[in-house]
């Protein structure tokens, strides 16, 4: 009688275990592709900034659901300056390309956010970093001082190149929502960010001005404000938390 309970207990602990580390894992995604459209906004070695547009393209490999490794690539707009108020009346508008490899690290892959609900609507907060390259298309730019300028009319040309390739380091902090399809699996993620780009190079403004003139020592860099929508495909692979 004790040897047969004994018999019952040795199967019932290792198939109690099973069932619970089973229940405590989920299947993901190994992958997915998404849009981000947002303003972003310079800073460079014209005085003072200004608006412009980014749209960008990702396809991101899921390592787990909550680390990736990703391509992005980048089309926008940055300008900045004012031929009428900057000290030295110069603009610049930039139409530039750009592509990185980046990966991206969410709370999720280290909190138990099963044990509350904000933990568990937080999981999705990021940072994350890259390295890529921005090519520059300046279309428009202020190589001469207007003749109606305050201080040394006509002054120029300010040095610098219209076209250009720069090492590109985008910084990303965000945050996914995650959606579930009728199958109860993450497909649908909708996305905001911020990315700080630094870009190391002159070629963001145009212009390339030596140290004896002008302060030059920070890199030229924009900063983008998007939201996005991700779609999640591909092989499944099980995961060791529930989603």
């Amino acid at each position: 009688m004790n040897s047969n309970r004994l018999k019952i207990i040795f199967l019932a602990v290792p198939l109690l275990m099973f069932a619970k580390f089973s229940n405590a894992q989920s299947n993901y995604f190994k992958w997915d592709y998404g849009i981000n459209v947002g303003p972003n906004y310079s800073k460079t070695d014209v005085y003072k900034g200004s608006w412009g547009y980014t749209i960008a393209g990702t396809i991101d490999h899921h390592l787990t659901p909550f680390v990736t490794a990703g391509l992005e690539a980048q089309y926008g707009m940055v300008q900045g300056g004012d031929i009428v108020t900057d000290p030295h009346n110069r603009q610049f508008v930039n139409q530039y390309t750009g592509v990185n490899f980046n990966m991206k690290f969410a709370l999720g892959e280290f909190i138990n956010y099963n044990k509350t609900d904000f933990l568990y609507n937080i999981k999705g907060l990021y940072i994350g970093s890259g390295i890529g390259a921005v090519k520059n298309k300046i279309t428009d730019i202020v190589r001469y001082k207007p003749s109606w300028a305050a201080f040394d009319p006509g002054y120029g040309p300010f040095p610098g190149e219209d076209k250009s390739t720069n090492l590109w380091v985008p910084v990303n902090l965000g945050i996914n929502f995650y959606i579930n399809d009728g199958w109860g699996y993450v497909r649908y993620v909708i996305n905001v960010n911020a990315q700080s780009n630094f870009t190391f190079g002159e070629g963001l403004d145009g212009y390339n001005d030596p140290a004896t003139k002008f302060k030059n020592y920070d890199p030229d860099t924009y900063n983008v404000y998007s939201i996005g929508f991700k779609y999640y495909f591909g092989n499944i692979k099980v995961y060791r938390k529930t989603l």
